[in-house]
C-alpha cells in the first residue's frame, strides 16, 4: 500500500503492508512530491509490538489495538517523529487550541485534565476556539524562534483536531487544584517537566536538535492550577491572551 501525507509542512511517502494506516491518515493526504520516504517492515511492526507489550503488560490481552494493522499506525507515527527533528520540528504531548489565530497548548501527565480544560475554552469562547489537536500536535520552529503548531491524525481517543497550522503563543503546564490560579514562568523552571511531554527519540543528534528548537521558541510559559469550572478557563484565557 502506498500514499503521501503532509505533516508539519513535510510530505511523507508511506509504503505499508496494511490499508488501515492510510485510512487513519486520509485527511492529511497530499498529491505533492514527497520529501521523505518511509517504508514499514516486519521488523518495525515487531518492535512496535514489543513497545506495546512493555507498556500495557497484562492488559495487552484486552487491547483492541494490538493487531498488526493497528500497530502499523503507531509504527508510522514513530518513524515520522524520528524524522521531524532534522527539519526543526517535533511531536508534543498536549491539547492545542487556537483562538483568534493564536495557539495555546496545555500539557501535563495523561489524565490530569488537558482535554477537559480546552473543552472549557470552547464552551467559554464558542466558535472563536478551534482545536488544532487534542493529544499530539507537531511544532515547527523557524530560525527566528517563531513556532507553528500543526494538527496531526494522532489527535487522541476522541479524535478532536483539524488539519490547520497556527502560530504558537503560549504553553501552559496544567495541574489539578481546588482553587484556580495561574502564573507566568520561564523555560528554565519547567524545562524538566516540559521535556517529558516530547517524543523521546533514541537518536542523540535528533534529541539535541529538539532541545535547540525548544530553547529557540519565542513563546510564553505558564503554570496553571485549575478545577473543572468554567471560571478556570476564563482565568487562563484572560491571562494568557494578553
Amino acid at each position: 500500500m502506498k500514499g503521501c501525507y503532509q505533516f508539519a509542512g513535510l510530505n511523507f511517502q508511506l509504503i505499508s503492508k496494511y490499508e488501515k494506516v492510510h485510512e487513519y491518515c486520509m485527511e492529511y493526504r497530499t498529491e505533492e512530491d514527497p520529501d521523505i520516504l518511509i517504508e514499514l517492515t516486519d521488523e518495525d511492526l515487531g518492535r512496535e509490538h514489543q513497545h506495546r507489550a512493555k507498556w500495557l503488560g497484562e492488559r495487552i490481552a484486552e487491547d483492541p489495538y494490538s493487531d498488526d494493522a493497528s500497530v502499523e499506525i503507531a509504527a508510522f507515527h514513530r518513524k515520522v517523529c524520528d524524522q521531524l527533528p532534522y527539519h526543526d520540528s517535533f511531536m508534543f504531548h498536549g491539547s492545542a487550541v487556537s483562538v483568534d489565530h493564536e495557539t495555546y497548548i496545555f500539557t501535563a501527565l495523561s489524565g490530569t485534565g488537558k482535554s477537559t480544560h480546552t473543552a472549557l475554552w470552547r464552551q467559554l469562547l464558542g466558535e472563536r476556539a478551534v482545536m488544532v489537536n487534542d493529544d499530539k500536535p507537531m511544532i515547527h520552529v523557524g530560525p527566528d524562534g517563531r513556532a507553528i503548531v500543526y494538527g496531526t491524525p494522532w489527535n487522541g481517543k476522541h479524535h478532536i483536531g483539524n488539519r490547520i497550522a497556527v502560530p504558537l503563543k503560549a504553553i501552559c503546564l496544567l495541574e489539578r487544584s481546588e482553587n484556580n490560579w495561574i502564573q507566568e514562568t520561564d523555560l528554565r523552571e519547567i524545562f524538566p517537566k516540559l521535556t517529558r511531554q516530547i517524543y523521546r527519540t533514541n537518536d542523540p543528534a535528533a534529541l539535541s536538535r529538539i532541545v535547540s528548537c525548544i530553547y529557540r521558541m519565542n513563546v510564553k510559559y505558564y503554570k496553571l492550577g485549575c478545577n473543572m469550572d468554567i471560571d478556570a478557563a476564563r482565568l487562563s484565557y484572560n491571562t494568557m491572551s494578553q
